[in-house]
């Protein structure tokens, strides 16, 4: 089984770093042979090497992430399906998981509202910790929202998906939902100009109407969501080079106690802040 593995890898380092390639090498045995690591090193016969593990890699080495080749990822505690119509969640996010998460709430009736859910992880994960908690997500993406939903299902909560564009009418979503105790959003936020720096598989395979935004207006969300003033706490996940700028349109709307959450990069990662009154 080390052999095969060790095959895949070799294959794989003609386009990932080493220990990129193996970490890829054992998930794809993994998800082959439905064994965990442990079962593999120590518990289990070798494996033949199959037509269809080399058509995995052939597509890995094309940089298709081995998320959407698989369907799924676990991210969070949570088996999470996946497509090109949502991102791949990433473990920044989580953290911006937690932080919500380890917060002073109310134990019961908290209301959550996730703006740009995607795959529902946030959503879905909120809930999951929290079962007490009305939690709703909502996209302008119809697949992905169907995805979110199937995700829910999958992973054992119940969370109110629904198709909604922030830059519509909100007349509708105001008089379904009224208020949030907390507003969280990990909206597109990486620059145009940005793309020269990224890897193949993101540009290449990841719906770039999640990810990317004007270079004029790289804050065109989080001001949106910020004047809705649904939530009493608003977090967001941001660019990292626009924390300040992020601050700053939460002050105009209001917000107090405003605060950025670098990662654990020591990349600033998360601003939040605390509305008091929802009047104009």
């Amino acid at each position: 089984m080390i052999q095969i593995i060790q095959h895949i890898a070799s294959q794989l380092q003609a386009a990932y770093p080493a220990d990129e390639a193996e970490a890829l090498a054992w998930w794809i045995v993994e998800e082959e042979t439905g064994l965990n690591r442990t079962q593999l090193q120590f518990g289990c016969k070798d494996t033949t090497f199959s037509p269809h593990m080399q058509e995995i890699i052939a597509r890995l080495l094309h940089f298709e992430p081995i998320q959407y080749i698989f369907g799924h990822t676990l991210w969070c505690g949570l088996d999470l399906k996946v497509s090109p119509a949502t991102l791949i969640p990433r473990p920044e996010t989580a953290e911006l998981v937690e932080l919500i998460s380890h917060s002073q709430y109310p134990v019961s009736d908290c209301r959550v509202l996730d703006i740009g859910t995607g795959s529902g992880c946030i959503a879905i994960a909120l809930k999951k910790q929290h079962p007490e908690w009305d939690v709703t997500g909502i996209d302008i993406s119809a697949q992905a929202i169907e995805i979110a939903r199937e995700n829910a299902q999958r992973n054992g909560v119940e969370v109110n998906f629904m198709v909604r564009d922030i830059f519509a009418d909100c007349a509708e979503l105001n008089e379904e939902n009224s208020h949030y105790d907390i507003v969280v959003s990990n909206p597109p936020y990486i620059c145009e100009r940005e793309k020269s720096g990224m890897r193949r598989n993101v540009l290449e395979y990841e719906p770039a109407s999640a990810l990317f935004v004007p270079d004029n207006d790289p804050l065109l969300f989080y001001r949106r969501i910020a004047s809705l003033r649904w939530g009493t706490q608003l977090f967001f996940e941001i660019n990292e080079s626009f924390a300040k700028e992020t601050e700053d349109v939460l002050r105009e709307q209001g917000y107090t106690d405003i605060r950025t959450i670098k990662d654990i990069y020591g990349k600033e990662r998360i601003v939040a802040g605390r509305l008091i009154s929802r009047s104009s």
